[in-house]
């Protein structure tokens, strides 16, 4: 309904992650609505997980507005809003990212994003390798 492209590309031994499932489910969730939020008609969103011998490793990589620099070391914090105008338009609270990390980190983990204007964004967490 919104116009976007949605791949995935999961590797099979990167399937299966030690977590709480729904803990997982709602990081998960929290990641693809960002990405559907600020993607516009035309875009498109991958999810990408990957595992080594340190850990799994899950992207949500989308070409929406993108993030400027200057914001990116505080998007994890609660409440923390890039634009706050835009956020309240679309209803965001700037809890999603914050709740990511602390879910992300209890199991062991880290969240991390990467951003370019106008270009996208991939969030990435990753949890150790059991």
């Amino acid at each position: 309904a919104a116009g976007l492209t949605f791949r995935t590309a999961v590797a099979p031994e990167a399937a299966t992650v030690r977590a709480d499932p729904e803990a997982l489910r709602q990081v998960l969730a929290n990641l693809l609505d960002n990405a559907v939020h600020y993607t516009g008609a035309g875009g498109s969103i991958e999810v990408r997980a990957a595992r080594d011998a340190a850990a799994v490793r899950i992207e949500v990589a989308d070409t929406g507005v993108g993030i400027p620099g200057e914001h990116l070391p505080r998007i994890f914090e609660r409440f923390y809003r890039v634009d706050p105008a835009r956020s309240r338009e679309l209803g965001g609270t700037g809890l999603g990212l914050a709740i990511v990390k602390h879910v992300v980190e209890a199991h062991g983990g880290r969240a991390l994003a990467e951003s370019r204007l106008g270009a996208g964004t991939t969030v990435r967490i990753e949890f150790p390798a059991s």
